[in-house]
């Protein structure tokens, strides 16, 4: 018997479909319904439900009862790698037709991938804290230095809230629009909460899309030497 990852499970998983569509819903880190996902695959709620059974019985996804409602997430960051590591290898596949959708630039640009920031404005954002020796890059992942705990300190960020768990604090996730790693982990999530905060960051309703604001143009060029037009 050959031990091991289970990977022809959970690829067979996230390769139906319907089951992809309802993980990529999740992208953004909100928590769904049933029903909700069930319209985004444009499927009903009754299969939407034994396929949501199926993925939490593999852990892919974790379900919180709240009253009468079930809410469905991602079950951690690991999924949205995976997802989003599919995505890079699926926009670069053997090309076939398919309309330019209106959301296809600006997710390219920048949108949440789980809960950290992806596309242009995520990787030049990881760039600029290399660059300037505020994180390193190691074999697997991003380390935190002690020049940038003090700089992003100064800049108000509360690192204090990074300890909370097993969470990594600055994990590498390939970019699948920039195909270079932008920033998640801890680290990652509390950049997008502060980015947020500040109201240089406005989410898109319906989609893992981010708009950068006026000010937020004006912030990243004068924090993190970010020009992005």
């Amino acid at each position: 018997m050959i031990e091991g990852p289970y990977i022809a499970e959970a690829a067979a998983l996230i390769g139906d479909p319907s089951r992809a569509t309802m993980l990529s819903a999740l992208m953004d880190g909100r928590a769904l319904t049933a029903t909700e996902l069930a319209y985004a695959s444009g499927i009903t709620p009754q299969t939407a439900s034994g396929h949501l059974a199926r993925l939490s019985e593999a852990r892919l996804v974790e379900v919180e009862k709240q009253g009468r409602h079930r809410y469905y997430r991602l079950a951690n960051e690991h999924v949205a790698h995976a997802l989003e590591a599919l995505m890079t290898l699926a926009v670069h596949g053997a090309p076939r037709h398919r309309p330019t959708g209106p959301k296809d630039d600006a997710m390219r640009f920048a949108r949440t991938c789980y809960d950290h920031l992806a596309g242009r404005v995520g990787v030049a954002l990881a760039q600029s804290l290399l660059s300037d020796g505020s994180l390193k890059q190691n074999d697997k992942a991003f380390a935190l230095t002690p020049q940038g705990e003090s700089r992003l300190g100064n800049l108000g960020l509360d690192l204090t809230k990074m300890n909370k768990g097993r969470r990594a604090v600055a994990s590498r996730c390939l970019d699948w629009s920039e195909r270079t790693p932008h920033l998640g982990g801890a680290l990652g999530a509390l950049l997008l909460e502060e980015l947020e905060g500040r109201d240089w960051l406005l989410r898109m309703p319906d989609s893992r899309a981010v708009t950068l604001t006026k000010a937020g143009k004006a912030g990243l060029r004068k924090e993190f030497g970010i020009s992005l037009d």
